[in-house]
This record gives C-alpha cells, structure tokens and sequence, in this order.
C-alpha cells in the first residue's frame, strides 16, 4: 500500500500536468523541462510503490505525459468521417495512382451528372480489370450506379461497364474531384 506522503505527491503531480492546463509565461523549452522531472518522479515512485492499482494509474499518468498533445487538426483527422470508397478501392486507388485515368473518367461521369436525366445510362468499354476497379471507384465517389457487363461479339467478349444516377434523390457533384481529393491524401494534407 502506498503511503500517504507517495499518495499526496501523486495528487499535487496529477492537478500539475501539463495535459490540465499550460501554466502562463511558460514556453516550450520549460514545460519539456518540466514533462522530463515530471517522468522521472512518476518513474521513481513506480519502484516503491507495491499496490497493483496504484502502479497501473502510476504507469497511465507516465504513458500520458510521454505522449504529445495533438492540435485542432490533429483532434478533427481522428473524428473525421471514413472516405466515400470502400477500403479495397481506396487502396487501389492509393497504390497506384493513375491521375490522368481518374481524371478522364471523372470528366465523362461529370457531364453525365450534369447533362443526362435519370434513365439515361453512360456506357464504357474498359477491358483491363483494375482499370474498371478504378472507374467503379470513381462511381462510388460520384454517387451513381455501375455494373460490369460482358457482352459477346463473335468469338471476341467485351466488359461494358453500364453508369447510371440513384433513382432515389437528387445527385449533386461534390465540390473537390477525386484526384485533388487523392492528390491532397498522398501529400499528407487530407
């Protein structure tokens, strides 16, 4: 069990901590000086202390002066909402990064948003297989419908992959495209 005098400078280090609040004329070289004492008193009283729940708040109140605050953004980016395409696509569209070809196919979705009704239907022929990954992940961020079809000429057989609007609501063109969108998570900035 831990002494009242331990206890007591558990309490007064706790209601000190920086993770409360920043004290007023203090800059960063200090507080880091202040974060190190800190670290070396809670690491100190590790080793007296024999109670198993006092070590275990010991050790959190350790790991939490270790870890730096996060600002606003940093605080924003974990509460953020998951992005439009399902993880596979993301992924695809992570590792290789075709921009001219996202940005082709965001040009023909596009004007299809914008210049065609609800039953009209956008067709294009895209052989390669990542390829029509890339353009259903590009319906996906659109909001609209994609199936993949395979029609038959002969001997020959072609992948149509047929676009069309949601028939519930109205479809409404975001304000960024996908590739600035993707251009802005490489760099860091999304």
């Amino acid at each position: 069990m831990a002494t009242p005098g331990v206890l007591q400078r558990e309490t007064d280090l706790l209601l000190s901590s920086p993770l409360i609040e920043l004290r007023k004329g203090e800059n960063g070289k200090s507080r880091g000086l202040s974060i190190e004492k800190k670290i070396e008193l809670l690491e100190s009283l590790t080793g007296k202390v024999t109670n198993r729940r006092s070590r275990r708040w010991l050790n959190d109140r350790l790991l939490m002066e270790l870890v730096p605050r996060l600002n606003a953004e940093e605080v924003r980016g974990l509460f953020a909402p998951p992005p439009w395409v399902d993880c596979r696509t993301r992924e695809a569209l992570r590792r290789s990064f075709l921009s001219d070809l996202i940005a082709s196919y965001e040009d023909c979705i596009r004007t299809f948003i914008q210049e065609r009704g609800h039953g009209d239907v956008l067709a294009l022929q895209v052989q390669d297989p990542f390829h029509r990954l890339l353009l259903h992940g590009v319906c996906e961020f659109y909001n609209v419908v994609s199936v993949t079809v395979t029609q038959s000429k002969g001997a020959e057989s072609l992948k149509v992959t047929r676009i069309k609007k949601k028939k519930t609501g109205v479809v409404e063109l975001p304000n960024i495209t996908l590739s600035n969108f993707l251009k802005m998570s490489k760099e860091g900035i999304w």
